[in-house]
């Protein structure tokens, strides 16, 4: 196992599209919810708890063998919003490219025939970290943190805030990013035994209702 795998994949640098989604806080600034590096926090830290545990837990048990297709089904059945559904599915298209250029891979290579379109974001990224020889927790890691750190990224444009104040933001969130990893592995974990059931399913219903209006604007910064 190499950890240099796991700065490469997590690194917002690496081309897998996710700089031009804001993670809902467009829709969140919008609707006056995120303001300033407070309410920001609130955002992250409900995000990291609901899709960014699903996404971490999914990422997890992609890493530890669970059946892809399984996962993303169970990815669909806890994405109600159509437009967070094919953000996912974009997403996950993207870095199913970044990924099979950077570390090729024959259950990469399968799972792109079977979503030729995108198969969602995090079923592609556990892939992507077994593949880089990463372990189910730095899968885990990888999904939780991009869950705040897109959000906190994308309102430093959105609001001009100041990215001392965005950074510390993650850090704060820093032990909860842990706990959340920790709780996605043992998720992950009975999959093997239970199936996709096993996988948390906290839900944010504002989030999917934010993401429906915010397909809808005429002029956005981000796609998501």
């Amino acid at each position: 196992m190499s950890r240099a795998a796991l700065l490469v994949l997590a690194d917002g640098r690496f081309p897998a599209g996710g700089h031009a989604h804001s993670g809902g806080a467009e829709a969140a600034v919008k609707a006056g919810r995120v303001t300033g590096a407070a309410s920001l926090e609130d955002f992250c830290r409900g995000r990291l708890q609901t899709t960014g545990r699903v996404a971490a837990a999914l990422a997890a048990a992609a890493v530890l063998g669970a059946d892809p297709v399984e996962l993303d089904a169970a990815a669909d059945a806890r994405t109600p919003s159509p437009a967070l559904r094919g953000a996912a599915r974009k997403l996950g298209r993207q870095l199913m490219r970044a990924a099979r250029a950077t570390w090729p891979s024959e259950e990469l290579d399968a799972l792109a025939r079977e979503f030729p379109k995108g198969a969602h974001q995090p079923v592609v990224l556990g892939l992507a970290a077994r593949a880089a020889g990463l372990g189910p927790v730095d899968a885990a890691y990888c999904a939780a943190y991009e869950s705040v750190s897109g959000p906190a990224s994308a309102t430093v444009r959105l609001l001009s805030l100041d990215p001392f104040d965005a950074t510390g933001v993650l850090a704060r969130l820093a032990p909860e990013v842990d706990r959340v990893a920790d709780a996605a592995v043992e998720a992950a974990r009975s999959v093997l035994d239970a199936g996709v059931e096993a996988l948390p399913a906290g839900s944010a219903p504002l989030l999917e209702i934010s993401a429906e209006v915010h397909a809808a604007w005429p002029v956005r910064l981000f796609a998501s």
